[in-house]
């Protein structure tokens, strides 16, 4: 049985919480509100700058995102980097390696040449499901070796490719191989990867997963992507002069786009950067004299 006084104490304590209750959902609905203030304003702002013609839905507005950059393989043949970098490029991701044993061809001359503009350049390794993630990292410090004061870190490409992209590899197994090259390539170039994915293959290997921590480089072409990013590659038919797209097997005309967050000074920072056309100005300087 309950008193009297158990009864008013009871009541009070639920009125107490009902409160409590009232105004977490008054506080949750402030916030949602605010939410939609500042992201819908921007949004509305893009939208009528795309209503208006000056800039595509999926291509990047030039002012809010500055800093842009390419990314190639031996799809793009010969390329002529000082040509490259006269077309408002700062940065510049080349294929490396693939899997175990796959080494890019063209690799070793692009990782030069670029070194001698005022391009920031970053090596990336096209994770295999097929391989085991030390042999993978093994593979990429093998042909990359040291990086330079002005490299960007490492990047690790993971997406569905050929059969698994029909029956993908689970997560458990992928974890399994992944893991074990983020660290060795974290343990020998002290800096954690940059991980380069699409919407699909994030969800099913990353969401949740324990990598909150690595900077993301989102594929999408048709937007840009609802989640946190670092670099979005906005098109994979990109059209730039200074490169001539031949190979032995084929002929490619495009060349992927994308662009970094925030601002060129936050781009610096984040990576440790220096600045590189003064660095470029003082190899000249004393190349001279």
């Amino acid at each position: 049985m309950i008193s009297a006084k158990q009864k008013q104490v009871s009541f009070g304590t639920g009125k107490f919480l009902q409160g409590r209750r009232i105004a977490y959902k008054r506080m949750i609905i402030v916030m949602l509100l605010l939410f939609v203030l500042i992201f819908g304003t921007a949004y509305a702002i893009r939208m009528k700058k795309i209503y208006q013609g000056e800039i595509i839905a999926n291509v990047p507005d030039p002012e809010q995102y500055p800093v842009m950059g390419v990314d190639v393989s031996r799809y793009q043949g010969n390329i002529d980097w000082k040509t490259i970098a006269s077309q408002n490029v700062t940065f510049a991701f080349i294929k490396a390696t693939e899997g175990s044993s796959h080494q890019d061809i063209t690799f070793s001359k692009n990782w030069q040449e670029v070194s001698e503009t005022p391009i920031y350049a970053g090596a990336y390794h096209f994770f295999s499901f097929e391989s085991s993630g030390e042999t993978q990292a093994e593979n990429f410090i093998q042909t990359v070796g040291e990086l330079r004061e002005n490299s960007l870190p490492p990047v690790i490409d993971l997406e569905f490719y050929g059969e698994y992209s029909e029956t993908p590899l689970s997560r458990k197994e992928t974890k399994a191989i992944l893991d074990p090259l983020l660290k060795r390539l974290e343990e020998y170039y002290h800096v954690k990867p940059i991980i380069y994915t699409t919407i699909r293959a994030y969800c099913y290997y990353f969401l949740g997963g324990g990598y909150a921590d690595y900077p993301l480089w989102f594929r999408n072409v048709y937007q840009e992507p609802a989640l946190d990013w670092t670099f979005w590659q906005y098109s994979d038919q990109g059209k730039l002069e200074g490169y001539d797209g031949i190979q032995a097997d084929q002929t490619e005309m495009c060349i992927d786009l994308n662009v970094y967050r925030r601002s060129y000074e936050d781009f610096l920072e984040e990576f440790a950067l220096p600045e590189r056309a003064e660095e470029l100005l003082e190899q000249e300087s004393e190349g001279t004299t």
